[in-house]
């Protein structure tokens, strides 16, 4: 009975923590959906090995978490960014952030600051470039690739015909016999009147709003249905090794290469924020772990749990997933042993440039937040309201 009453708490503590970012990523996808065309996103984020660098670096500062950058990329994807491009994003974003670099500077010091960052960023760039070698038949196309936006699906002609001209029209260049020569509507002697619109009026004004508004319904509807599943399974998840997995575990096991790869075997499947993982690996550190150990927990915890690995696979297949997976242990491997040896070499203590950690967000806001989401994710519920 305690120990459900403490993975209560822990699955509730998780939501919390990852339910304000997850509003945010929502919120930004929606509003992406609305506002940013799929040309730009395509041809920014297409093809080629120049795309996987933009998106490790349009991610890297993104105040987004593992759950939050779910959705988020899961709109890159449908709306034209390729596989390795979109791959690039998932790993950058949830690693760091604006608000992870400065935790990191407050908790772990100025190497941890610029390190972590630089490490996420690399990363990122290489595990894109791995999923790059698939084979494009090995990739799932997207959903929305599927349907094209222009055209009807049952006509009978192509979409490139050009439509007959209008007979009789009264702006035509060729003048028809029952044509009257006078009071023509293209005629330059005729005056139209006209009111000047309001604000509320102008197509620019009502433009906005609509586009705002259809973002953000599209981000409480479409997007929630596609990640509540996999976001309920990974928390439930995490909540399970919250509760059964004690710190004592891995510090038994002490630093080097056994404790990296038990680290990682852990960190994959369960549910982290990049802000939340850095306590938690200043307390790894403070143990007996070593900083590379740690580093380990922040870059492949943050990047990978069962709610991304589970959207991985709907929207790029087993392939895509494989080779990301791959190439965040490696990364995290490679960039932890060269932290160690370099912390060696310089004889920098990390233990010194530590501090307390503090509360990002308070626990009722994160509450509220998760409530909000529970009640958008219930569709009887939320026709209620939408």
């Amino acid at each position: 009975m305690e120990r459900l009453s403490l993975f209560l708490s822990n699955f509730i503590d998780l939501s919390a923590e990852a339910s304000p970012w997850l509003l945010l990523g929502l919120l930004i996808a929606g509003l992406m959906k609305s506002w940013v065309p799929s040309k730009i996103l395509s041809k920014h984020l297409g093809q080629g090995k120049l795309a996987i660098v933009k998106a490790a670096l349009i991610g890297a500062p993104l105040p987004l978490c593992s759950c939050g950058v779910i959705p988020v990329a899961t709109e890159l994807r449908r709306s034209g960014a390729s596989a390795p491009a979109t791959s690039s994003f998932l790993v950058a974003t949830p690693e760091t952030g604006v608000d992870s670099v400065s935790v990191s500077y407050a908790l772990l010091g100025p190497v941890f600051a610029i390190y972590r960052p630089f490490s996420a960023i690399m990363s990122a760039i290489l595990t894109g470039l791995l999923v790059g070698t698939i084979k494009n038949e090995k990739i799932h196309v997207p959903i929305n690739s599927l349907t094209t936006s222009s055209g009807s699906c049952c006509s009978s002609k192509p979409d490139t015909e050009e439509p007959e001209p209008e007979k009789n029209s009264c702006c035509s260049s060729e003048p028809t016999i029952d044509a009257p020569a006078k009071s023509s509507c293209c005629s330059s002697n005729a005056t139209v009147t006209m009111t000047q619109p309001t604000l509320a009026e102008t197509p620019i004004f009502n433009d906005f709003f609509e586009k705002t508004k259809t973002g953000i319904y599209y981000a409480a509807t479409k997007l929630i249905d596609d990640i509540i599943i996999w976001l309920v399974i990974g928390l439930i998840f995490a909540a399970i090794v919250h509760t059964f997995m004690p710190k004592e575990f891995l510090l038994s096991y002490g630093s080097g290469l056994p404790a990296m790869l038990l680290m990682i075997v852990i960190s994959i499947p369960m549910y982290i924020c990049a802000t939340a993982s850095t306590p938690i690996a200043a307390g790894f550190i403070m143990a007996g772990l070593s900083p590379g150990t740690a580093l380990v927990f922040m870059m492949a915890g943050p990047a990978t749990n069962i709610s991304t690995l589970g959207v991985i696979k709907k929207e790029m297949g087993a392939a895509v997933l494989i080779r990301y997976l791959l190439g965040v242990a490696l990364c995290a491997l490679s960039f932890a042993t060269l932290l160690d040896v370099g912390l060696n070499f310089y004889q920098i203590d990390i233990n010194h440039q530590m501090e307390h950690a503090h509360e990002i967000l308070p626990h009722w806001f994160g509450v509220s937040c998760a409530a909000l989401i529970t009640l958008l994710a219930i569709k009887p519920i939320r026709k209620l309201v939408l």
